[in-house]
């Protein structure tokens, strides 16, 4: 890359960040079929995989975000007579 052209692009370098996506793709794949057989394999023994994915979702969230959105949760069931 030429150091008076901040646009210029070699070949090479182009496709090394190419083929990496490609590869970081690739895992993906393959850790969305990983994470598929373990619900599959959850399933089998009984778990029910919707609300597994929902604890995993939770799970992820900070616990000041949680207890918002469970709060907001609670006042919306509340309104509809749901709690």
């Amino acid at each position: 890359m030429s150091q008076n052209d901040p646009y210029s692009v070699t070949a090479d370098e182009l496709r090394q960040f190419i083929e990496r996506v490609e590869g970081l793709e690739a895992e993906k794949k393959d850790l969305a079929e990983q994470i598929r057989q373990v619900m599959a394999e959850a399933k089998g023994r009984g778990y029910d995989t919707k609300v597994l994915r929902k604890i995993i979702a939770r799970r992820k969230k900070k616990p000041d975000q949680l207890a918002e959105e469970e709060a907001v949760e609670e006042v919306y069931k509340a309104a509809l007579g749901m709690s």
